[in-house]
């Protein structure tokens, strides 16, 4: 079992910046960060090889969201710059042992609660 807890976010006007972070009980190969807004299903936002380092992002955060880890602090990481108004979703850490690691695949095993950013205009 995986552990996860997601803190960071909150309100913030279009083109500020949050940092989102996931304390987990322990790193699995593959973690990432997935949103759901009001109404539309979850979509991936990023994802990252936390062995190798490899990172992958939707198309709609290319750019502006920046996903990282701390090794040390067993902690995952979402810079989130630039934010627009259609950025407001629950954001979710989440973590998986095996398989494909893209934002594209969303069948991760662990979940954190979820934590709210709402970006206004």
């Amino acid at each position: 079992q995986v552990q996860l807890v997601d803190a960071g976010g909150g309100s913030v006007q279009a083109g500020g910046s949050l940092r989102l972070s996931c304390a987990a009980s322990k790193f699995t190969p593959c973690m990432g960060w997935f949103r759901q807004a009001p109404g539309k299903e979850r979509e991936g936002v990023a994802t990252i090889w936390t062995s190798g380092g490899s990172t992958y992002y939707a198309d709609s955060v290319k750019g502006r969201f920046t996903i990282s880890k701390d090794n040390a602090k067993n902690t995952l990481y979402l810079q989130m710059n630039s934010l627009k108004p259609e950025d407001t979703a629950m954001y979710y850490c989440a973590a998986k042992n095996w398989g494909l690691c893209r934002p594209g695949n969303g069948d991760f095993p662990y979940w954190g609660q979820g934590t709210q950013v709402t970006v206004s205009s």
